[in-house]
């Protein structure tokens, strides 16, 4: 495949070609193949002409297919909303990478091929090229992607995971972005749950569009009041682990085998799975610091201290979020368990590891280690409410068991309370009880005249 592509490189730009070499041609990065351009025509952007069974394409078809890809702005949208016109066009011959705004061609200086740099370089443009407008205004004035850009610009960098909030608010600017910030009412934000396909989705990105206009406020950056909308609240998830489901779900991650051509091999590749279902369960603790769960102090590391038995889950260098994350003394069991496996050299820089090297997710490899153990609707984070399950179930007192998990004593008493054992038992035991007697409230007429005779004679 190589040499045909190298063989084709002053090919005509009508000439017909395999979808591979042609992926090859026109992404010299590699990001692109034949399956890729399959859908592409799927989707009716690419023409491919289908030839004694073989699919061929052009490289001005292509072309002609990129242009149908771009994102157009929409309006006169500004911040997230003008940048996501701005793109690297890539080159399928010798020319150089350039910056593609609108229809404006700016060139990178980099030659074709070298994605990274040429993205590097569209930062810095846009970063120069726009900058939202910091100062009050009315409402009807503001556009709502300048207030999310100046949230990210913000906030960013103290929120968790901010791949997925840029993820969030990529959504919410696309339709939203060119919209004024007077334009947010109820039926706008219906409109858009409605887009987003799922009440639970759109109630999220929605709190993130309530948060980014609660810092614009704050900031004093727009008068006038603007309500975000949101849609109710799902059922929350009681589902957790039984003890024997715990155990199953254990086992299939230590002994399942890793098959090649449907022959057992030697390796185990979901052991490492094991170990951060072991901490999930014994700690509660949410996946992330899992993940980042270390034996040594480092930046970055949520450092578990082997010596004095405490797991200190904020990881250093990080700031505290409304997702608690306080130090908690590991149970005698957990502790023995990653001693071991810091002295047989499982736990290197982290303890939960594949192949030697940290993981981000685990989403992949537990997803099936449940299908192994024949359980289903249990996810990552299953083990944190099996956790505060069991904490509930063996009558740990709710404020106590609240600081171990991180979560405050009325989400644990509202969410996991029924599954403790004092959980309204004073009321059952009473309710069937004679109570003691009270005297009658009413007195009748009669009765009162009796009780005055009698005083009179006494």
């Amino acid at each position: 495949m190589k040499r045909d592509v190298e063989f084709l490189q002053d090919v005509s730009l009508d000439a017909p070609l395999r979808l591979g070499i042609a992926a090859r041609l026109a992404y010299p990065d590699g990001s692109m193949t034949a399956s890729g351009l399959r859908k592409e025509a799927g989707r009716g952007r690419l023409a491919i002409e289908r030839v004694a069974g073989k699919d061929y394409t052009t490289l001005s078809a292509i072309a002609e297919m990129r242009k149908k890809c771009l994102l157009e702005p929409k309006g006169r949208g500004s911040g997230l909303g003008r940048n996501a016109a701005i793109r690297v066009e890539s080159s399928y011959r010798d020319r150089p990478e350039l910056i593609l705004d609108g229809g404006r061609h700016i060139a990178t200086g980099c030659p074709a091929g070298e994605i990274a740099a040429a993205e590097a370089r569209l930062a810095e443009y846009i970063a120069t090229k726009y900058r939202p407008r910091r100062k009050e205004r009315d409402i009807e004035e503001i556009k709502i992607a300048d207030v999310l850009t100046i949230y990210l610009e913000d906030r960013g960098e103290t929120i968790s995971r901010r791949s997925e909030l840029e993820e969030r608010l990529g959504r919410l600017n696309e339709f939203w972005g060119a919209k004024t910030l007077a334009e947010i009412s109820g039926e706008t934000c219906g409109a858009y749950v409605t887009s987003r396909g799922t009440a639970s989705g759109g109630r999220r990105d929605l709190e993130d569009l309530r948060a980014a206009i609660g810092h614009h406020a704050k900031e004093g950056y727009h008068r006038g009041s603007v309500m975000v909308s949101l849609p109710p609240k799902g059922l929350s998830r009681d589902r957790w682990l039984t003890r024997s489901e715990a155990a199953r779900l254990l086992w299939a991650c230590w002994r399942t085998r890793e098959t090649q051509r449907a022959i057992p091999t030697v390796k185990f590749p979901l052991r490492h799975i094991a170990r951060f279902i072991l901490i999930g369960l014994y700690t509660g603790t949410r996946a992330a610091a899992i993940a980042a769960s270390a034996p040594a102090r480092a930046e970055g590391r949520a450092y578990v201290d082997l010596e004095r038995g405490v797991f200190y889950r904020l990881a250093i260098g990080k700031r505290a979020t409304n997702k608690r994350q306080p130090p908690v003394p590991l149970p005698p069991e957990l502790l023995a368990h990653m001693r071991g496996w810091a002295r047989i050299g499982l736990a290197g820089d982290y303890f939960v590891t594949w192949h030697g090297k940290p993981v981000k997710s685990v989403k992949k490899g537990f997803a099936k280690a449940v299908v192994v153990a024949g359980l289903s609707g249990v996810t990552p984070h299953t083990l944190r409410h099996t956790a505060a399950t069991w904490l509930m179930q063996n009558g740990v007192p709710i404020w106590e068991a609240a600081g171990f998990l991180g979560m405050s004593p009325e989400m644990l008493a509202r969410v996991y309370g029924h599954h403790h054992p004092d959980h309204l038992r004073n009321a059952a035991r009473k309710i069937a009880g004679k109570g003691k007697s009270r005297d009658a409230l009413v007195v009748s007429l009669e009765e009162a005249k009796k009780r005055r005779a009698e005083n009179q004679k006494t």
